[in-house]
């Protein structure tokens, strides 16, 4: 799936099947769900997911938590705007 047809999936009820966690907690995050979005990546061991993990926690405000969570992506903390972030999320995790 390339970016382009990742947001187009937005306008379902439902991600995608078979989403790698990262992109499902962008995916609901997309939708407007943040505890959707932050349930989906929680419990998820890869970078990637913590790349998204840190991004929600920035989003929520809690640039503690946040920081930990860009620390364990292997990742500096974005300072950008969040709708920035998720492009460049997007992007990254479609290629």
């Amino acid at each position: 799936m390339n970016a382009d047809e990742f947001r187009a999936s937005l306008a379902g009820a439902a991600p995608p099947p078979r989403l790698m966690p990262a992109l499902g907690g962008l995916w609901h995050d997309g939708k407007g769900d943040w505890d959707a979005a932050h349930r989906t990546v929680q419990e998820a061991s890869d970078p990637d997911s913590a790349w998204v993990h840190a991004y929600l926690h920035r989003k929520e405000g809690d640039l503690w938590n946040a920081g930990y969570w860009y620390s364990r992506a292997g990742r500096s903390q974005a300072s950008g705007g969040f709708a920035e972030e998720w492009v460049s999320l997007v992007e990254a995790l479609c290629r």
